[in-house]
């Protein structure tokens, strides 16, 4: 399969997919996330890992880039575009949005609004230290395969199962839900 075929599946999956809706107004602080794709000579996802700073409620977490949304921002997606440029150096124009992926709420009162897009290349990553020790790009399918192999894709499994290891990390709680959405919606539209 071409580039060009995988982008198509990927935008439909995530165009046409049915995903987890917003919570009842003024009950959780507005953030959101952007799962980027990243097309070398395989399709990767983008990740990072929190900065490791005593106190930090999301110390070592692997996670998309993200953050909270401020008085400026227009709107959730403008948020991630704004939060990567900050933390990874990537410019919003260089990123083909393709769609929202939901709502996806943490135990903190946090509603990550999950955006998805396609990155060109054509910015070098500059992650900012003091947020981001590591960044990762982990091959789709290798997610996509761990997924089957721990039968994710026959039943929903318990948030404390659901975790996808990587080298020496592991992704879990709501970056792993994120995950486990986008795999569910590309399975079902393969």
């Amino acid at each position: 399969m071409d580039k060009n075929e995988c982008i198509d599946i990927i935008r439909s999956a995530v165009q046409n997919g049915s995903h987890p809706g917003p919570p009842e107004a003024d009950l959780f602080q507005p953030t959101s996330v952007i799962a980027l794709f990243v097309f070398n000579k395989e399709i990767e996802l983008l990740f990072i890992q929190k900065a490791d700073i005593k106190g930090y409620p999301w110390r070592n977490q692997m996670a998309f880039p993200g953050g909270h949304k401020d008085k400026n921002d227009l709107s959730t997606k403008d948020t991630a575009l704004r939060e990567l440029t900050e933390e990874m150096g990537i410019s919003r124009e260089n990123v083909d949005v393709i769609g929202s992926l939901g709502h996806f709420q943490t135990i903190n009162s946090k509603d990550i609004e999950a955006w998805t897009g396609i990155w060109n290349h054509k910015d070098r990553i500059r992650h900012d230290a003091s947020e981001i020790s590591r960044v990762f790009q982990i091959p789709l399918k290798y997610l996509i395969d761990l997924h089957k192999e721990k039968q994710f894709h026959l039943h929903s499994p318990n948030v404390m199962l659901l975790t996808y290891p990587y080298e020496d990390v592991l992704i879990w709680g709501v970056t792993a839900k994120i995950v486990y959405h986008l795999i569910e919606i590309l399975l079902k539209n393969r």
